[in-house]
């Protein structure tokens, strides 16, 4: 006998809603794909109705609508797929006058559904998305066999294996076009290091080893990026850590030295105090000194000649702290707000005519994530400097 539930609403219905939102399936148009598989489902259960359905916030989308009822969208309330997402096994109700709460429903009511078959979209979560499900103007009187339920349960499998296939796919673009992006971005500091190198030595060649060792170590920096870059896309896997072992200090004093005539060109200086109590850490190596080589770039790029750039590096609790602090234009509370997002425009300009395209720090706020790190701003206004913090985690 049915009982009316106290809730239509699933008890992990944040999770579920969210699970649902990632495929990208509401709201789009009908597909020859899950067309083929809803019209097996209607040949399998001799029915003439069938439907792909997902359960939105306050709705029901039909993906696919074999049936003579107009519209892609019904009211949740009163609805059967409502019902159907509150039960991983199948739902099946052969004349739905026999319940009120359906018969309430337009769907359900006079002239409209009486025998109803559903399996729900179960994702490899476990949450309930939706329903495979099958109807009917006619009560049905006969059961329905488990050789016809075991096939209605397989195609709804197919379905969601198809979007979980959509969504890896998906994901791959994603982390393939960051890696492209911060490949690009990172492409240009050891370009702007070469062609500096060239001009010292034009004007003074007696410098030769420290500038050919420099355009040597801007060329391999490049050609590591362009190798890395290749390699993700032959191997088609996502954006991975390659976690080793890292010393900080040896990590960072690389990174300054390779912007020594960069801060030079600009009379700045660059200070660093890293505290001998603060431990190797494991990280991505490559993918961090990403971030450091950007936020050291930013800090030049943003800051004054003259002025003092300073890395301050330390362990606070559990927490190791990486600071990039200068003496520049600073931030505004709008800048603050924005400062991580694509393509940003803040009010602080480069001081040297550089360049800057705005990608940079959402690059590096993706690859700190990565490795459960926080990454954020602090100004105390304009023309008052600027502090970038990065906070790994660390586990003794």
């Amino acid at each position: 006998m049915f009982t009316v539930p106290e809730t239509i609403i699933p008890k992990d219905e944040k999770l579920r809603l969210k699970k649902l939102y990632d495929y990208q399936v509401l709201d789009t148009h009908p597909e020859d794909t899950f067309d083929k598989i809803t019209f097996v489902a209607m040949q399998v259960m001799r029915t003439p109705y069938a439907f792909l359905t997902f359960v939105d916030e306050d709705r029901v989308f039909f993906k696919s609508n074999i049936s003579n009822f107009h519209g892609n969208i019904a009211a949740r309330e009163n609805f059967p797929c409502s019902l159907a997402i509150l039960d991983d096994s199948f739902t099946i109700y052969y004349d739905t006058h026999d319940i009120a709460y359906l018969k309430e429903g337009y769907i359900c009511g006079e002239g409209g559904v009486r025998f109803y078959a559903a399996a729900p979209l179960k994702t490899p979560e476990g949450f309930l998305l939706g329903t495979l499900c099958v109807a009917d103007v006619e009560p049905r009187k006969t059961p329905v066999n488990d050789v016809e339920l075991g096939i209605l349960k397989s195609l709804s499998e197919v379905v969601i294996n198809k979007l979980e296939s959509r969504l890896r796919y998906k994901k791959l673009l994603r982390s393939q076009n960051e890696l492209m992006s911060l490949t690009l971005h990172e492409l240009k500091n050891p370009l702007a290091s070469i062609k500096l190198a060239n001009d010292v030595l034009k004007k003074d060649p007696s410098r030769l080893e420290p500038m050919s060792n420099m355009i040597k170590e801007s060329v391999l920096r490049m050609q590591g990026k362009l190798h890395e870059l290749l390699k993700q896309s032959e191997t088609e896997e996502e954006l991975k850590l390659n976690i080793e072992e890292t010393d900080l200090r040896e990590l960072i004093d690389g990174l300054i030295k390779s912007f020594e005539l960069l801060a030079k060109r600009k009379n700045q200086q660059i200070l660093f105090n890293f505290d001998p109590a603060t431990p190797k850490v494991f990280i991505d190596r490559a993918k961090m000194s990403d971030v450091f080589f950007n936020l050291l770039s930013n800090a030049i790029k943003y800051s004054y000649p003259d002025s003092e750039i300073t890395i301050l590096v330390f362990k606070q609790g559990s927490t190791i702290v990486i600071e990039f602090r200068d003496q520049g234009q600073g931030l505004n509370t709008d800048d603050i707000d924005k400062l991580f997002m694509k393509f940003a425009k803040l009010s602080a300009k480069p001081t040297g005519k550089e360049t800057s395209n705005g990608l940079g720090l959402s690059i590096c706020k993706s690859l700190v994530e990565m490795h459960k790190g926080k990454i954020f701003a602090e100004s105390p206004g304009k023309d008052k400097g600027t502090s970038f913090f990065v906070l790994l985690p660390f586990n003794n």
